[in-house]
């Protein structure tokens, strides 16, 4: 009866051994389905990358040229024509972060007596002073020179015939007042 027990055992090892066996020849199909997905996902992957990166670089090229809106402008105020004297001048920040060079260049009360001008060279974007004794505004960066109107005269920015932006000015009831933006070109966090 042991030996019977025995033999029974060995044949219950030897089936499973069989079933064992079987099990890998029948998943041969699985594994080549996985090899080939992990073979192509990362190709998938890129692909989708490239996909996601392009369309991307298109939606900033559209914006930039396809504005969405015009900048808000509004009326700030400057200075009182009274305490403004000729040949001074002030640099001006609009809500927006862009500085203007306010110059006064005559006395008669009248809007045609100020300038207004962008304080940034157009050449390299170095910060430009008005300088009253030669009156002219003056780029230190690279002796960069233009007249009271934002002419260029002088250095590189003459050269490449780069004036300064104007910007808008108006009296009222004695008060200077400039259109500038109010918005940020970057908004702060």
């Amino acid at each position: 009866m042991l030996e019977a027990d025995l033999l029974e055992a060995d044949m219950e090892r030897e089936a499973d051994n069989v079933v064992h066996e079987a099990k890998p020849a029948d998943s041969s199909g699985m594994t080549e389905r996985r090899r080939t997905f992990l073979e192509r996902w990362p190709s998938a992957l890129m692909g989708f990358g490239l996909v996601a990166g392009y369309g991307m670089f298109a939606s900033f090229i559209g914006q930039f040229l396809f504005p969405s809106r015009k900048k808000q402008h509004a009326s700030q105020y400057v200075a009182d024509l009274q305490s403004f004297a000729h040949g001074q001048s002030m640099t001006y920040v609009s809500p927006a972060g862009e500085r203007v060079v306010v110059t006064r260049v005559a006395e008669t009360g009248a809007v045609e007596d100020f300038i207004a001008l962008s304080s940034v060279c157009p050449h390299l974007g170095c910060q430009v002073h008005w300088e009253s004794q030669n009156n002219r505004f003056f780029c230190p960066c690279h002796n960069g020179a233009f007249d009271p109107e934002g002419n260029p005269i002088a250095g590189p920015p003459q050269e490449a015939n780069q004036a300064l932006p104007r910007y808008q000015l108006h009296v009222e009831n004695g008060l200077l007042f400039i259109d500038a933006s109010t918005e940020r070109l970057v908004k702060l966090a």
